[in-house]
């Protein structure tokens, strides 16, 4: 949200009231709690009007600190909050005569007292801060906000809040925190992130799921700036001194994830969307793929595995599936897993609307009815997973197909939901909107574990918030079968990495339209060196067949490929657990140094030690960077020497991926 005209004028109907002078502290019950007013007192008589800014600090962690910035502190507390694995964490206070020093480990932040003035250091030196008219109280024709402008430096990038489709560096955009169900071709997001972190080192994260709104560079072009209506707002610096220090210490505070099973690092196949398709057609597709010698994991079942204008009542459509048991079980035989798709909204038409109205399990409206609306499925309605006896529910009926064989789901939607509405637990609302696809997969995952078992939980989600990535895997969402959807699907995956998240995976060849040969080539090559591998569309089938013989091949090999390095991608899964660092890396995160890397969104490194540049033009043609050192080119054993940018052409069958020196590649033989 932007609050000024220009450098000096603020927007018509807003009032901001920043803080001036920090005249008093106190330290009690861990926190360092500042009274800062916002007009500098010269007098006695100055001080009976306000208004007056609180700024409470505390530590989360050591290396993390957090300040709650409130006017008014007397409104009803809200939910939902964000769950955070808080540590014991010292803070320490220095009282100079200009300046109060707050420190947790090897972070600090120094309050102006005369000239208010925060300035957050890690080991000594400034990573950013704030000046007298960037903390304040913002009364706007919507109501009141609290606005933080941080300083951005001379160089400095920054990356993430979440699984972003925009350009990759964010630097110059306007980004609010609200998950919709918008494509990738757009700012809309399905996974909103309120956490970016810079190539200076460090990471800043508002404590929030509402609509935190952010001007990055934009509005005011040397300052990170964030908002959040009301009288309260808490954000915490996250110290490094690297993107990945501090991307790993936002993971534990948020939640480190789960490690998915062995199997899911496979290829997955789909029925694809709108496609027509019963056992016959399945059996052709999974006989076709091992007739080919193509290795296959999973096998899932989209949309119309129920029946039309009743999604969901989790029962098989008899007219298509008459022994759906007999059918997995079938598939089971074939070395598959199964995965079906499901969401977490009831249709009218469902037997489960009224079952889930009698029990009090589906949202509802103000006047005590059950909300519903027309968009996506006729008279839908929402299960409420704030309710306990909702949540059993709703896993009563995942149970019954997991007793018939099922293996895993597809999380599918969790945008679109609403603020008008009543929850069984009192939340808030519009601080359920992003927040309830937490709960939705949550209660998805904690099945799926308490059934088969820790290490066999395995979702393919698309929506998320913070905490989101402690329930892998996620999927980016409808892309368009072309190149600069291919590109996009990259960049929103980096940035979701940079964002906390281990595993991301795509759509191979992409979701809308039909796909080129060449495309879905191009395409298979990149989605089978990802963190998770599936082929999908929308209204067309995508065994690689129908893209002729030569796709076929470039199939069979990079999935073979993908199952000799699964050795090296389940390591990575052990570490991604243990630190929080994610599979799929950034160039930035493995090369904070290199000032080549800072920029670069059409190449990644998976894990830390293979590097990946996909092909996204029809000629073959590929420009990439190679940092520095020896890089050896995996798929032919070439030694090659880094620092400089490559430009070459590819055939199908090969693209620049290279092992690193110096880190083990663990690969099963071929």
């Amino acid at each position: 949200m932007k609050f000024t005209d220009g450098f000096w004028m603020t927007r018509p109907g807003v009032t901001l009231r920043s803080a001036a002078q920090t005249l008093d502290y106190t330290i009690a019950d861990g926190a360092v709690t500042l009274y800062c007013p916002t007009s500098r007192i010269l007098n006695r008589g100055m001080t009976l009007h306000g208004p007056a800014l609180t700024l409470e600090f505390t530590s989360p962690a050591p290396d993390i600190l957090a300040l709650r910035v409130t006017h008014f502190k007397g409104g009803a507390a809200k939910e939902p909050v964000f769950d955070l694995n808080r540590e014991a964490a010292e803070l320490t206070v220095s009282d100079a005569d200009d300046s109060i020093t707050i420190t947790s480990g090897k972070l600090s932040v120094v309050a102006g007292k005369d000239d208010f003035r925060l300035d957050y250091l890690y080991d000594g030196t400034r990573l950013t801060g704030l000046g007298s008219r960037h903390l304040s109280y913002a009364q706007t024709p919507d109501g009141p906000h609290i606005r933080v402008k941080l300083d951005v430096g001379v160089g400095e990038k920054l990356y993430g809040l979440g699984e972003r489709f925009t350009p990759f560096v964010k630097n110059g955009q306007s980004v609010d925190m609200w998950n919709e169900d918008g494509g990738t071709a757009s700012e809309l997001a399905y996974k909103n992130i309120p956490f970016y972190v810079t190539n200076m080192g460090y990471g800043v994260f508002v404590n929030s799921p509402g609509r935190v709104s952010y001007e990055l560079c934009s509005e005011a072009v040397t300052s990170a700036q964030f908002s959040l209506p009301g009288e309260s707002l808490e954000f915490m610096v996250v110290g490094g001194p690297t993107v990945k220090d501090a991307v790993s210490r936002f993971v534990r505070l948020t939640g480190r994830p789960a490690i998915p099973p062995e199997w899911s690092f496979g290829l997955w196949l789909t029925t694809s969307f709108t496609t027509d398709y019963n056992e016959e057609t399945i059996n052709s597709f999974v006989d076709g793929m091992l007739e080919r010698g193509i290795p296959l994991s999973v096998f899932h079942f989209d949309c119309f595995w129920m029946k039309e204008w009743e999604w969901c009542n989790f029962l098989w459509d008899k007219r298509m599936f008459p022994d759906p048991e007999g059918m997995l079980r079938r598939l089971r035989g074939k070395g598959l897993k199964v995965c079906v798709w499901i969401n977490p909204y009831i249709a009218q038409k469902s037997p489960l609307f009224d079952e889930g109205a009698r029990g009090g399990y589906l949202l509802k409206r103000r006047d005590g009815g059950v909300w519903q609306w027309d968009l996506w499925q006729p008279g839908m309605a929402l299960v409420d997973f704030t309710n306990p006896d909702a949540v059993i529910w709703y896993q009563s009926k995942l149970k019954t197909l997991m007793d018939m064989g099922v293996d895993c789901f597809k999380t599918d939607f969790g945008e679109r939901i609403p603020t008008d509405c009543v929850y069984y637990d009192g939340s808030d609302p519009v601080l359920m909107h992003n927040y309830y696809t937490l709960l939705y997969n949550k209660a998805v995952f904690e099945l799926l574990e308490r059934e088969r078992g820790e290490g066999e939980a395995c979702v393919f989600a698309r929506s998320a918030t913070v905490g989101g990535q402690r329930y892998p895997v996620h999927w980016g969402g409808d892309s368009t079968s072309n190149y600069p959807s291919m590109a996009e699907s990259l960049r929103a995956g980096l940035s979701l990495s940079l964002s906390g998240f281990a595993y991301w995976s795509h759509d191979i060849s992409g979701f809308e339209d039909m796909a080129s040969p060449d495309v879905y080539k191009r395409w298979a090559a990149f989605g089978l060196l990802s963190a998770h591998s599936r082929l999908h569309g929308s209204s067309s089938y995508r065994v690689p067949w129908l893209f002729g013989e030569e796709a076929v091949d470039v199939v069979r090999f990079f999935a073979k490929l993908k199952l000799r390095l699964k050795p090296y991608l389940l390591a990575k899964a052990v570490e991604a657990r243990e630190t929080g660092v994610p599979v799929m890396r950034a160039m930035v995160m493995e090369f904070p140094n290199d000032p080549a890397c800072a920029d670069l969104d059409l190449q990644y490194m998976l894990g830390d030690g293979l590097l990946v540049a996909p092909v996204f033009r029809e000629d073959g043609r590929v420009t990439y960077y190679l940092p520095a050192g020896t890089w050896t080119r995996l798929l032919t054993g070439e030694k090659v020497q880094g620092g400089a940018w490559r430009t070459e052409t590819y055939d199908y069958m090969s693209l620049p991926l290279y092992a690193r020196d110096g880190v083990v590649i663990p690969m099963d033989d071929a």
